[in-house]
C-alpha cells in the first residue's frame, strides 16, 4: 500500500514538475526576442498615419512611400521580412503596439519623455520643429507666440503639435492627422493648425497641394525616433541599420527623393 502510495505522488510530482517547465518555456518565450518573434512570422508591422513626405501614397496607388516608408522596407529587407504597413488612430498608438497589432510606430514621431517612458526608442534618425500654418494672405499678421492665441486651431489629436499648443493654453479641434488639420485650413474651418516643418515643406506653399498656406511660427525643435514595445530588441537592430544605411549613402538618397534636407537627418 505504501509503495502504491509512493508511486503515485512520485507520478504526480513529475507532471506538476513537467507542467511548471512547460509553463516556463512558454512565459519565456512571450518574453523572449522581439526581433525572433518578428522574423518568426515573416513580416514587420510598421504603424503610420497619411504624413506626406513620410508616409504618403499617390493618387489611384495603394502603395505606400515616402521617407519613412522606404526606410522601413529597408529596414525589413534588412533583417529578412515582408513590411506592412497599418494605419493607426495616433491617440491610441501605444495599446496597437503593447497589443501586437503592429510592431513599431514609424511615422515621423516625436522622442519626448512620454515616448521614451512608455516604448523602447531607436536613436533620432531626423530633426523636425512644431510650425503654425494660416492662410498665405495672413502670413504678416501672425509672426508671434502672442499674435497666435487668438487663432481657431485644429491639430492632430494626440501628436507633438497638439501637446504644444496645449503648453500655450491654446486648445485645439483634434482630428485624425496632420493632412486634416490641413484641409481645415484650407477649407476654411479652422484659422491655423500646427504640422511638422518637414510636412510643411512638402506640403504648402508655390507648387504644392496647398499653394495658398504659408507657415509662421516655429513652435519648438524636436527630434524624430522609432517605438517599439518596452524592452524590444528591435531597437537595437534598427540602429545598426541607421548606422549601416548612413554610410553607404542608402540613408540619404532616400530622403533625397522625398525632399528631406541632408542638414535634418540626425548623426
Amino acid at each position: 500500500m505504501k509503495n502504491t502510495v509512493k508511486r503515485i505522488l512520485t507520478i504526480a510530482l513529475a507532471m506538476i514538475l513537467t507542467l511548471s517547465a512547460a509553463a516556463f518555456v512558454g512565459c519565456g518565450k512571450d518574453k523572449g526576442s522581439d526581433l525572433e518573434y518578428v522574423k518568426e512570422k515573416g513580416k514587420l508591422i510598421v504603424g503610420i498615419t497619411d504624413f506626406k513626405p513620410m508616409d504618403y501614397q499617390e493618387n489611384g496607388s495603394d502603395k505606400w512611400i515616402g521617407f519613412d516608408a522606404d526606410m522601413a522596407a529597408a529596414f525589413a529587407k534588412y533583417i529578412g521580412v515582408d513590411v506592412e504597413f497599418v494605419v493607426i488612430d495616433w491617440d491610441s498608438k501605444l495599446n496597437e503596439l503593447n497589443t501586437k497589432k503592429i510592431d513599431c510606430i514609424w511615422n515621423g514621431m516625436t522622442l519626448d519623455d512620454g515616448i521614451k517612458a512608455s516604448m523602447e526608442t531607436s536613436k533620432a534618425y531626423c530633426l523636425n520643429a512644431q510650425v503654425v500654418v494660416v492662410s498665405s494672405d495672413k502670413k504678416d499678421q501672425y509672426t508671434t507666440v502672442d499674435s497666435i492665441k487668438t487663432l481657431n486651431f485644429a491639430a492632430e489629436g494626440g501628436s507633438a503639435g497638439e501637446k504644444q499648443l496645449t503648453s500655450l493654453g491654446i486648445t485645439a479641434i483634434p482630428v485624425a492627422d496632420q493632412a486634416a488639420a490641413l484641409r481645415e485650413v484650407a477649407s476654411g474651418k479652422a484659422d491655423a493648425c500646427v504640422i511638422d516643418l518637414l510636412m510643411a515643406g512638402a506640403m504648402i506653399g508655390e507648387g504644392t497641394a496647398y499653394p495658398d498656406l504659408s507657415y509662421t511660427v516655429k513652435l519648438n525643435s524636436e527630434e524624430y525616433g522609432v517605438g517599439f514595445r518596452k524592452g524590444s530588441d528591435l531597437a537595437a537592430k534598427l540602429n545598426d541599420f541607421f548606422a549601416s544605411s548612413y554610410a553607404s549613402g542608402e540613408m540619404k538618397t532616400i530622403a533625397s527623393t522625398y525632399g528631406v534636407q541632408e542638414s535634418l537627418i540626425a548623426q
